[in-house]
């Protein structure tokens, strides 16, 4: 029988990393069932209680994961939701994605992930997770165990039932919370749809609607968030999915968020990162932080770049 705290500490005091002490194949594949069981019986559109601190990507940089628990709380005196992109770009995909997988096994009320675009198989053989995966267990097999829980993770989150939470934004096709929960997501997502533009659409100072320069999803103005929210009985919507140097940005009359929690991102942009802490329906603040410093982290012998393109 496969201990989860066992996985945890193993994960947490980084000999994974330090000894190439990786998560056993066995392991993995039991997390993953483990972990699928319990995401099949959320929702598309998770409801989660309040208080709650929400994170945005993360982007496989483990270490500022681990300065993240530091600062905001450990799992589960503090509740969280994850908005998505867990892996990719980073050094430690393997070990950030099985780190939150396991703690969702272990406390899975404590614990809700959003999906973002990065979990997909398609992005993951571009941008850096199937390649460790690879390199590190000599087979394609842990990825592609990761990536068919993946196709489980959730789609949005509602917080106290006032906060939308979603990787990357809204879509023409969604008027409704209750259309989100209708969509089939058991599923690599596709290039166009609502399910794509959940996890691709941006935010714009733009009226209406707009072509992406992504490729994926739409772009869209104050004015939808304010129609969405009004339509839902939500206050505010909070995403992640762009990069901003000050760790967190508001837009159009604080309706809407993006939250960005990989400091320093792909190890040379200089940004801070922040989480979301949510006490109450009218109580807010960011915890804002810092790369972990170099004296606690390693850096791999091997270190592919992946593409520059910011997805």
């Amino acid at each position: 029988m496969t201990n989860v705290d066992a996985i945890i500490d193993k994960l947490k005091s980084g000999s994974t990393i330090k000894d190439n002490d990786i998560i056993p194949e066995r392991d993995v594949e039991w997390l993953c069932k483990q972990a699928r069981s319990i995401m099949m019986e959320e929702d598309n559109v998770q409801p989660v209680p309040l208080p709650v601190t929400v994170v945005g990507d993360i982007h496989g940089q483990f270490y500022d994961l681990i300065e993240l628990f530091n600062v905001c709380g450990q799992v589960p005196d503090t509740n969280y939701v994850f908005m998505g992109d867990f892996v990719d770009r980073g050094y430690y995909s393997v070990e950030t994605f099985l780190l939150l997988l396991a703690l969702k096994v272990r406390y899975r009320t404590r614990i809700t992930l959003i999906r973002g675009n990065h979990e997909s198989r398609q992005i993951t053989q571009v941008y850096g997770f199937y390649d460790e995966c690879l390199r590190k267990y000599g087979s394609t097999h842990v990825w592609r165990l990761c990536t068919d829980t993946f196709d489980y993770l959730c789609l949005a989150a509602v917080i106290g039932d006032q906060f939308l939470c979603v990787h990357g934004g809204l879509s023409p096709t969604l008027d409704t919370l209750e259309q989100i929960r209708e969509l089939q997501r058991v599923q690599e997502p596709p290039h166009e749809g609502p399910m794509c533009d959940l996890m691709w659409s941006d935010p714009d100072d733009i009226h209406g609607w707009g072509i992406s320069a992504r490729g994926a999803g739409y772009v869209f103005g104050g004015d939808i968030v304010q129609q969405f929210l009004h339509t839902n009985d939500l206050r505010k919507i909070a995403r992640s999915h762009q990069l901003v140097m000050e760790g967190h940005k508001w837009m159009f009359d604080e309706r809407l968020v993006t939250v960005w929690s990989a400091p320093n991102y792909c190890y040379r942009c200089g940004n801070v990162a922040s989480a979301l802490e949510l006490e109450s329906a009218f109580e807010q603040r960011f915890q804002t932080f810092e790369a972990a410093p170099p004296k606690f982290r390693l850096v791999p012998n091997f270190t592919a770049r992946s593409p520059d393109y910011f997805l």
